[in-house]
């Protein structure tokens, strides 16, 4: 299968965002003092909703960086097709 330069951007892109985003929501996440994701705020009694957002974020996460290899797979291709063109 072969992609355009634009998909292959566009999931890099994509990669990139879910990396950025994904670590952002596990670092609050980890810091949450309001009492949803630790009882008591202390982290060593993380409740349900820590350990179902936790593997949420981690299971986004993988897909993202599996999508964002994708992408960048794409854009290898096309470098290397166009330096045997030349």
């Amino acid at each position: 299968m072969k992609l355009s330069r634009t998909v292959s951007w566009f999931l890099t892109a994509f990669g990139v965002w879910s990396l950025f985003i994904w670590t952002t929501f596990v670092k609050n996440l980890w810091k949450d003092s309001g009492g949803q994701a630790f009882v008591g705020g202390d982290h060593s009694q993380p409740t349900a909703f820590f350990w179902v957002h936790l593997l949420l974020a981690v299971t986004s996460l993988a897909l993202g960086l599996a999508i964002g290899a994708i992408g960048v797979r794409g854009l290898r291709a096309l470098r290397r097709q166009a330096a045997e063109s030349l």
